[in-house]
């Protein structure tokens, strides 16, 4: 199971950073930011769009596929239920809000400037 434990941390570790993300939903294409980082041995994240930042709740991490949900009020108030593959700097999935139909999400790893992260 250490190994398990290891391999999860790992896991973890590559879904950390900024991600630029792109959600064709079908009244047109949002753009948003979503952070991930580690806090006190958890994974933790904010999305960041149409001018308010919200927290990510039930980030589950299992190999490439990631799951969270986050809620937003605008445009208009909705739950979204994210489920993503993130292979190296970029990801794709879909997100979901309620019994709407699901819209493509992909996105790209934001480069952070050698010697900021230590």
């Amino acid at each position: 199971m250490n190994a398990d434990t290891a391999t999860d941390t790992d896991r973890t570790a590559s879904l950390e950073g900024v991600w630029d993300l792109t959600i064709a939903t079908p009244v047109g294409r949002i753009r948003a930011v979503v952070a991930f980082r580690r806090q006190d041995g958890s994974l933790v994240g904010v999305a960041s769009g149409a001018g308010e930042d919200v927290p990510l709740r039930d980030i589950a991490v299992d190999g490439p596929h990631v799951t969270w949900k986050q809620s937003v009020t605008k445009p208009l108030r909705l739950n979204l239920a994210f489920a993503v593959d993130v292979h190296g700097d970029t990801l794709a999935g879909a997100s979901r809000a309620g019994r709407l139909p699901a819209s493509k999400v992909t996105g790209t790893r934001r480069t952070t400037p050698v010697g900021e992260a230590e």
